[in-house]
């Protein structure tokens, strides 16, 4: 990967192994955008759902309208959702579900890796950026120990709490993957570089990832 060109950096990875943390860091270190957050806020933005309730919604593979209708909020003004509302606006309504929020996330990767280059963490990134030039994607990983002690520190939760979160997300990320991109999130050959971060802190993880792309530029 050349980052004296554009290039766009991937960070799929599992609950509790840091990998959203080491996207952060990364993006930073690159000095470009890290677009979770972004991502995220446009998303709620126009569904007028919660977090939890687009996850909900993405970790099904059922139509979930008839349980948030009463939720969701009136469209949007005009500009507030970088021109979706002239593709989805007129019945949205209709299309919330784990189809539409897979679209509009998708077109809002696109759009991001078009603009610039970015660190993108999770949002099947790896999947809707497959045809994209000069692409690193990074699966970051950890032993269920690990990621148990991190949901723990990081979220206050007992251990019994944390092992029911992360066996939740993982069965909601795995179920969204297969079902928009046809593969496992755990097949390997979907990354170019895999980190296990039984060992490893977030600061290393991301001086072993920008050390493999000046090996491989």
């Amino acid at each position: 990967m050349n980052t004296q060109e554009k290039f766009v950096i991937t960070i799929s990875r599992e609950v509790g192994s840091g990998g959203r943390t080491i996207a952060e860091k990364l993006a930073a270190r690159l000095g470009v955008r890290y677009s979770d957050k972004r991502l995220v806020e446009q998303l709620v933005r126009h569904f007028g759902l919660s977090i939890s309730e687009i996850e909900k919604i993405k970790g099904t593979k059922k139509n979930w309208l008839a349980d948030i209708l009463a939720k969701v909020s009136p469209v949007p003004n005009s500009g507030a959702f970088i021109g979706f509302e002239q593709r989805y606006g007129e019945d949205w309504d209709h299309k919330v579900d784990s189809a539409s929020i897979f679209r509009a996330e998708s077109e809002i990767i696109r759009e991001m890796a078009e603009e610039e280059s970015c660190v993108i963490a999770g949002r099947l990134s790896f999947y809707v950026l497959r045809d994209v030039p000069n692409k690193l994607n990074v699966f970051v990983h950890a032993s269920r120990a690990h990621r148990i002690e991190r949901v723990c520190r990081k979220q206050n939760l007992t251990a019994e709490s944390a092992a029911i979160v992360i066996d939740d997300i993982d069965k909601s990320r795995e179920n969204y993957v297969q079902q928009y991109a046809g593969v496992s999130r755990y097949d390997l050959r979907n990354y170019d570089l895999v980190l296990n971060m039984d060992n490893l802190t977030d600061d290393e993880a991301v001086e072993l990832i920008i050390k493999y792309i000046e090996a491989s530029a």
